[in-house]
C-alpha cells in the first residue's frame, strides 16, 4: 500500500538559535557599518550633514562681551556679536571693515571751545575726537525670549519664578521667542556696561584714559550701586554721560579725549558689541541667575550664529542665526589667494556652514587620532604629532609628510602678533636700572641664551627669533638688516647671525663679573628666574637655560609656580628674571606692543602690563608722541629710535614670535588663518559628502573580533550541536525502520 507521507515537527533548538541570532547580528552590524563608520563619535548626527566639527580644550569662563578677553572664548564670542567693525578675511596687512557699521568712521577734531578742525591738526592741538558710527538697517537678533512680548507689548517673561522656569534649561526651551532690530541704542548701553561696577570689564581701566567722562562715570555708577538693595540691579538706560551718545536709530557718537586713533581697532572687538537693555534685564532675574541661564552663558548676538547648546565639560553647539542679515565671501585678497582657490567663493552668501559643534579634548593624543579618522575637520599640531605631520626641508621651510599629501590634508602657518620673552626686573639691585654696567650684564646675557636652539628643540622650528619686541605684519616692523638687533647680532652672508660667547664674556667682564664671578665680592653671580612652566617637558627647558647661563660662569636657580602665583609675583616686582611670559596683540598696531615697555604702565605702581618695570624718560616721550600719530614716515621714524632705545637697554632678552600650524581636511574650502579675526567660521565651507566617503574609507569596519568570537562561539557548540544532530537522526531512522 501506498505509504503515508512522511513528516517531523518542526523545531528550533536553543543552539540554533543563538547561532541564528549571531549571524544576523553580524550581518545587522556589517550593513550598518557599509552606511557609518563603527567608531564615529558622532552616533545620532547625519553622515552628509552640513557641520563642521571642531574641539575646544578649555570650559570658557565668559560669554559675555563687556567681560571676556580670552581667546578661547573669542572662538565662540566672535561668531555671536558683531561689533561695528571686522578685520577683512583675507587682506594682509590686516585690514578694518565695516561689519554692523556702514563705513569705517574717521574722527572729527574739535578744539577747547568745541570747535572742528582739520584732519591734520598735530595731535597737541586736538581736544576731543569724535567718532561718529552709522550702523547698517535691517540688522535683526537672534529669537529670544528677552524680546517676546505681550499682546499690549510688554515683555512677557519679565518676572519669573523658580515654579515658572520648571522644565527650562536653556533660552530656546521658551516657549515664546522674539526679536528686534538692532539699534544705536544698544551699543551705547554696551558701553555704559564696560562701567558697571556689576560688569567688572577688563578694560575699564584702559578706556577710562580714552573715552570722555568714563571714569566719572564708572565712579556715579559705583555710588549708586552701593545704595541699592543687593536684589536690585542697574538700570543703565537711567544714567547717560557725554563719552557715547544716541543720535538717532542707526547713528551714535563716541567723544575721545585728545587723540586716540587706536580706538577704531577696539571696535572691532566684542567689547563694543550691542547689547540690548531688554536682554540685561532678561538675564538679571535671579530665577534665571541660579539656573546659570546668564549672559555669560548663553549670549545674544545678531551674528550669523548662536549658541543653542552650552555644555562646557562635554559640547558647545552653535547653530545658524535664521535673522541673519546676511553678508558676502570677499571678492579680492593678497597675491596668491585666487590661486590658492581662496576666492572661489568671491560674492556668494554667508555663512556656508549651518551648525559647529565643539567637543571637548583635554588631551591632544585623542584629539589627533580623531582627526586622522575625519572626526575633525581641522587641527592644530601638537609637538607629539609634529614628526608625523611635517617634514623641514634644507631652507627650514615646513611641508607635509607623504602620509597626511596622501590625505589630502591642507597646511597653512601664519606668524602670531604675539611674542614671549625672558624679562628682567628693572628695578632689581643686580640685573635692573639703566647704568652701563647693568646694561652690558643684561646684553651678555641676551646673546648667550641661544634662542634659534631653544626653537629648533622645543618648538619644532615653529617660531621667529625675536629682534625687537614688533611681530612681523605689525606697522612699524622692519625686516632684513635694516630690522636687525645689532646689540645681538651681527649681518653676515645676507642674514643676522648671533654674536660670539667671546664678546658675551666680554661685556660680562665689563659689567664688573669676569667669568661669572662678582670682581667686588669675589664671589659666583647667582640668578634668580621665575617660572610658571612646571611638569617634565618644562623641566627639560629650564635644565637647557640653565646651560645657557653656565656658558658664561653664572649660576641660574629656577623657581617654578603655578601661572596665578607667578602672575601675583610678577605683579608685586618680587622677582629678578622673570620666563614663561608673553602677549598676544589685541591689534594690530605697535602701541599695543610698546606699552608693554612704557614706564607709566609698570606693574608695581600702576598695576599695568609693564611687568619688567622699565622705564626710560627719552623712551616714555617718545611713547606718547607716536601713540596718538597716524601711520606715515614720521612715526615709523619714532618707532624705529624706541626700538633702538630698547635693544640697547636689553629689559627683555627678545625672544621668539610663535608661528601658527594649521591642519586642514581636504573637504574643508576657504581656510586661512587669520590672527586678528576670530569671526572667521562664516567663511568656511565644506564638502559633507565627501567627508563622509573619506570617514568610511579611514575607519573599516574592524570585522576579526566577530569572527573570532564567532569562532569561539562555535567551538564552544560543537560538542552540543554533534549530540543534537546524532538525536535528530536517531529521531528519523525509527519512523522509517516502521515504514519499511
Amino acid at each position: 500500500m501506498p505509504a503515508r507521507p512522511f513528516s517531523v515537527e518542526s523545531r528550533v533548538s536553543p543552539t540554533r538559535r543563538a547561532i541564528s541570532i549571531l549571524l544576523w547580528t553580524a550581518l545587522a552590524l556589517l550593513a550598518a557599518g557599509c552606511e557609518r563608520p563603527w567608531n564615529s563619535p558622532y552616533p545620532d548626527a547625519a553622515t552628509d550633514a552640513d557641520v563642521l566639527y571642531r574641539a575646544f580644550s578649555e570650559s570658557p569662563r565668559h560669554l559675555d562681551p563687556a567681560r571676556s578677553y580670552a581667546t578661547d572664548e573669542a572662538t565662540f564670542t566672535e561668531q555671536i556679536y558683531e561689533p561695528p567693525l571686522q578685520y577683512h578675511y583675507l587682506k594682509r596687512p590686516y585690514t578694518l571693515i565695516p561689519r554692523s557699521a556702514t563705513r569705517v568712521p574717521e574722527p572729527q577734531y574739535l578744539d577747547a571751545d568745541g570747535r572742528p578742525l582739520p584732519a591734520d591738526t598735530p595731535p597737541d592741538q586736538v581736544a576731543t575726537s569724535v567718532y561718529t558710527i552709522e550702523i547698517q538697517p535691517g540688522i535683526r537678533y537672534q529669537p529670544h525670549p528677552a524680546f517676546a512680548t505681550t499682546a499690549d507689548g510688554a515683555p512677557r517673561y519679565s518676572a519669573l519664578t523658580e515654579a515658572d522656569l520648571a522644565g527650562i534649561d536653556s533660552p530656546a526651551d521658551f516657549e515664546h521667542q522674539g526679536s528686534r532690530e538692532l539699534k544705536a541704542a544698544d551699543f551705547v548701553h554696551e558701553i555704559k556696561r564696560l562701567a558697571s561696577p556689576e560688569v567688572n570689564s577688563p578694560i575699564l581701566g584702559v578706556m577710562v584714559e580714552h573715552i570722555q567722562g568714563l571714569a566719572d562715570y564708572a565712579e556715579q555708577l559705583r555710588s549708586i550701586r552701593a545704595d541699592l538693595p543687593a536684589d536690585q540691579h542697574l538700570d543703565l538706560t537711567r544714567y547717560d554721560f557725554p563719552g557715547a551718545q544716541v543720535i538717532d536709530d542707526h547713528h551714535f557718537v563716541i567723544r575721545v579725549k585728545g587723540v586716540y586713533p587706536q580706538l577704531r581697532y577696539w571696535l572691532a572687538m566684542p567689547f563694543f558689541a550691542p547689547v540690548p537693555a531688554e536682554v540685561t534685564r532678561f538675564y538679571n532675574q535671579p530665577a534665571l541667575a541660579a539656573k546659570n541661564i546668564t549672559i555669560d552663558t548663553f549670549p545674544v548676538g545678531t551674528g550669523p550664529y548662536m549658541l543653542t547648546v552650552n555644555n562646557p565639560n562635554r559640547r558647545m553647539v552653535l547653530e545658524a542665526n535664521p535673522n541673519f542679515h546676511g553678508e558676502r565671501y570677499p571678492t579680492e585678497g593678497e597675491p596668491g589667494d585666487r590661486a590658492a582657490g581662496l576666492l572661489d567663493d568671491a560674492g556668494q552668501p554667508l555663512p556656508f556652514i549651518k551648525k559647529v559643534v565643539f567637543s571637548l579634548e583635554k588631551e591632544s593624543i585623542p584629539y589627533w587620532n580623531k582627526f586622522l579618522q575625519g572626526y575633525y575637520d581641522s587641527s592644530g599640531i601638537s609637538s607629539d604629532a609634529f614628526g608625523q605631520a611635517i617634514r623641514i626641508d634644507s631652507d627650514g621651510e615646513p611641508h607635509l609628510t607623504a602620509t597626511m599629501a596622501e590625505r589630502d590634508m591642507r597646511l597653512a602657518t601664519t606668524v602670531l602678533p604675539a611674542i614671549y620673552y625672558l624679562g628682567f626686573n628693572m628695578r632689581d639691585d643686580v640685573v635692573g636700572g639703566l647704568d652701563e654696567k647693568q646694561r652690558k650684564l643684561r646684553q651678555a646675557i641676551s646673546i648667550a641664551i641661544d634662542y634659534e636652539a631653544y626653537v629648533a628643540i622645543f618648538l619644532n622650528g615653529r617660531g621667529i627669533v625675536a629682534q625687537g619686541p614688533l611681530p612681523p605684519g605689525i606697522t612699524g616692523a622692519s625686516q632684513g638688516r635694516a630690522g636687525t638687533n645689532e646689540v645681538v647680532y651681527d649681518w653676515n652672508d645676507g642674514a643676522p647671525r648671533r654674536k660670539s660667547l667671546d664678546t658675551a664674556r666680554r661685556l660680562l667682564a665689563e659689567a664688573g663679573y669676569p667669568n661669572g664671578v662678582s670682581r667686588d665680592t669675589g664671589r659666583p653671580l647667582l640668578l634668580h628666574l621665575d617660572t610658571p612652566a612646571t611638569g617634565p617637558e618644562f623641566k627639560s627647558q629650564m635644565d637647557w637655560m640653565r646651560q645657557q647661563f653656565d656658558k658664561l660662569g653664572i649660576q641660574l636657580v629656577v623657581r617654578a609656580t603655578t601661572w596665578s602665583r607667578f602672575q601675583q609675583k610678577t605683579a608685586d616686582g618680587n622677582v629678578q628674571l622673570y620666563f614663561g611670559s608673553g602677549w598676544m596683540a589685541d591689534y594690530p598696531d605697535p602701541e599695543n606692543f610698546l606699552f608693554l615697555l612704557y614706564g607709566p604702565n609698570n606693574a608695581v605702581d600702576e598695576h599695568g602690563q609693564n611687568i619688567a618695570n622699565y622705564e626710560n624718560p627719552v623712551f616714555d616721550r617718545l611713547f606718547r608722541q607716536m601713540r596718538d600719530m597716524p601711520d606715515g614716515p614720521e612715526r615709523q621714524a619714532i618707532i624705529e629710535r624706541m626700538i633702538e632705545i630698547v635693544r640697547r637697554d636689553a629689559p627683555w632678552v627678545w625672544g621668539m614670535f610663535p608661528r601658527q600650524y594649521g591642519l586642514y581636511q581636504g573637504w574643508l574650502a576657504n581656510a586661512k588663518p587669520n590672527a586678528m579675526a576670530n569671526n572667521t567660521v562664516k567663511y568656511l565651507r565644506l564638502d559633507a559628502e565627501q567627508r563622509a566617503r573619506m570617514r568610511r574609507l579611514w575607519n573599516p569596519p574592524s570585522l576579526w573580533p566577530l569572527v573570532a568570537g564567532g569562532l569561539l562561539v562555535g567551538l564552544l557548540l560543537a560538542p552540543g550541536l554533534w549530540i543534537h544532530r546524532r538525536r535528530e537522526r536517531a529521531t528519523v531512522r525509527r519512523p522509517l525502520d516502521e515504514a519499511r
